[in-house]
């Protein structure tokens, strides 16, 4: 989806696409959060999303514009989407260990 949606923005016509994939990651997101990470990926799949939020939020891609906006609108969306995905289901995990390690004690 990021590169059909990095194309629309390309081309200019966005709309309203982009909120709805985000909506779609969103929910895929914590559906994964819930389900598949198990208590031995917690720390691993949270590292993980750390680095990718702070990528996305640096903006590394920015140097793709000087050599094609077409470059800069693919890596752009598709790492919006890849974090969209992955951040709710770190904030699930992360009350999940959190709740186990209270119970722990």
């Amino acid at each position: 989806m990021g590169l059909v949606v990095g194309y629309m923005a390309y081309s200019g016509s966005v709309g309203a696409v982009d909120g709805w994939v985000m909506l779609v990651m969103l929910i895929l997101g914590i559906i994964i959060g819930f389900l598949n990470i198990t208590s031995k990926e917690v720390t691993p799949f949270l590292i993980a999303t750390i680095a990718l939020v702070a990528a996305a939020s640096a903006n590394v891609w920015a140097g793709l514009e000087s050599i094609h906006m077409l470059l800069y609108d693919f890596a752009t969306y598709i790492l919006k989407y890849i974090v969209a995905f992955a951040a709710p289901a770190a904030v699930i995990v992360a009350i999940k260990s959190a709740l186990n390690m209270i119970r722990e004690k």
